[in-house]
């Protein structure tokens, strides 16, 4: 089942997901990566879905990916004794660590780490940004605080302490237990939630141990200011613009976006790019055109995937919102000008490296001739990898002789991931290769291939061999 586009397609699992039948659907429709939201359900309903996907990937009889997103930190505030409050801009507020129900003078904050972080002159943004105070004074267990602006205040509304860096670990212990089980599962990507520094994917990293790709979600200010470093400790990347669209003020989430996309890009490590995308589809049937333009745009700056949440989770129009998207995302890669648009967006690549000479001139070859497809054989995916990022316009074959690597790779632009035999030398690779690109379409009989390998075959390792072949002719020719 080979895709009309290049961009991918996350969708996350749920309530309005959760039967083999539609799981299947959404497939069919287009979902190459399913996502598993550790923030909602039981270990057993994530075992659940997996089943499902599993079978759904072997009657579409392609590689379909599994992400497990991790919850990370919630932080949020105590109770009120008698219920709501009604606050206006200039009342004070003392937060502290006292269990107590509180009142219109004082609520517990159960978060030591978050007194610690504060200063005088801080903002503190309450319930998704709708009140926002000010500290006016902070010790190491309480602190004084002004409101700005919001109107009420109930129950464990949650709390964000935009542009400092909470001195924890992202990793609950919550999040621990899931990324164990997600692991004994055998999930392909694992995602981290509240990254704020390198460090803390270099934990998740050591904590995984190769059995998944990593992911960090940029949701923190903080993590803009550490992007560089964190990407180099990511297999990939998501920019998560629900709760980074809380701390950022609205017109700062667009440029964001964009810099996230090209320091990935650049790199050559899938970038995601979530939330909203088509947020009026969980109640209708049909998108808004403004919704509909923030997907075209993501397509049009290169991202690897855009992904739905509660569209495909939770709404009552699962189907047709992954079918919406595969048809705006088609639509885009279609326009004559969306190969100018998209490669206007990547920065210069040095080819510092044999391989990344060699991946450079295979999309220059592929270019410059007809050529139906290429064919990147790769042992651990690094290979696919690279040629995707060069963004070329023909179908990629990545094959590989590991099912968790094509899974893996479901999540890059422009692959068309499958498990394949460990080559026995260059023809066995060439021939098998050939025989697949025209079987699955993606060359005619006769038609010219570029095939990217690695020599010796089966050994984790770089790039080294560009070979042009022709796909067998039709029988009788």
């Amino acid at each position: 089942m080979i895709r009309a586009r290049r961009a991918r397609i996350v969708a996350t699992l749920g309530p309005a997901s959760h039967t083999p039948e539609m799981v299947l659907a959404l497939a069919r429709a287009g979902a190459d990566v399913f996502r598993l939201n550790f923030s909602h359900g039981s270990h057993e309903d994530h075992a659940e879905s997996l089943a499902m996907i599993r079978a759904a990937e072997a009657e579409i009889e392609r590689p379909v990916g599994v992400l497990a997103d991790l919850q990370g930190p919630k932080f949020r505030l105590g109770v009120f004794k008698n219920g709501p409050i009604e606050i206006k801009p200039g009342d004070r507020i003392r937060l502290d660590l006292d269990p107590t129900p509180g009142d219109a003078t004082r609520v517990c904050l159960p978060h030591p780490e978050l007194f610690g972080a504060m200063s005088p002159g801080a903002r503190l943004l309450l319930d998704d940004g709708k009140v926002r105070l000010k500290v006016i004074e902070a010790g190491a267990d309480h602190a004084e605080v002004e409101v700005v602006q919001g109107l009420r205040l109930s129950d464990h509304k949650g709390i964000a302490l935009p542009g400092a860096v909470i001195g924890t670990s992202p990793l609950t212990p919550k999040d621990r237990d899931d990324l164990a089980y997600a692991l004994r599962l055998g999930v392909d990507w694992v995602a981290l939630s509240f990254v704020q520094r390198a460090a803390d994917m270099a934990e998740l990293r050591r904590l995984v141990g190769g059995k998944a790709a990593v992911l960090a979600k940029i949701e923190k200010p903080a993590a803009l200011d550490d992007l560089g470093a964190i990407l180099d400790q990511c297999d990939g990347v998501m920019v998560a613009r629900g709760d980074l669209g809380v701390e950022l003020e609205p017109e700062e989430v667009p440029v964001a976006q964009k810099n996230i996309i090209r320091a990935a890009r650049h790199r050559g490590i899938p970038v995601i790019v979530a939330t909203q995308m088509l947020e009026s589809m969980i109640t209708a049937a049909s998108p808004t055109r403004a919704e509909a333009s923030d997907v075209a745009n993501a397509v049009y700056e290169g991202a690897d995937a855009l992904m739905l949440s509660a569209e495909s989770a939770a709404g009552g129009f699962p189907l047709e919102a992954v079918t919406m998207m595969n048809r705006i995302i088609e639509r885009v890669e279609q326009d004559p000008s969306w190969p100018g648009l998209m490669d206007a967006e990547q920065h210069a690549l040095l080819e510092e490296h044999d391989v990344d000479a060699l991946v450079a001139a295979a999309r220059r070859a592929a270019d410059a001739g007809s050529t139906a497809c290429l064919v990147a054989f790769t042992t651990t995916g690094g290979t696919a990898l690279r040629l995707a990022r060069e963004r070329p316009l023909q179908p990629v074959l990545a094959l590989t002789a590991d099912i968790r690597v094509a899974r893996k790779l479901c999540l890059a632009w422009g692959l068309e991931p499958r498990k394949g035999e460990q080559p026995k030398g260059l023809d066995h690779l060439t021939k098998g290769a050939t025989l697949l690109a025209v079987e699955l379409g993606l060359a005619e009989p006769n038609g010219r291939v570029l095939i990217l390998a690695g020599t010796p075959f089966g050994s984790p390792g770089a790039a080294n061999l560009l070979r042009l072949a022709h796909a067998p002719p039709k029988r009788g020719d």
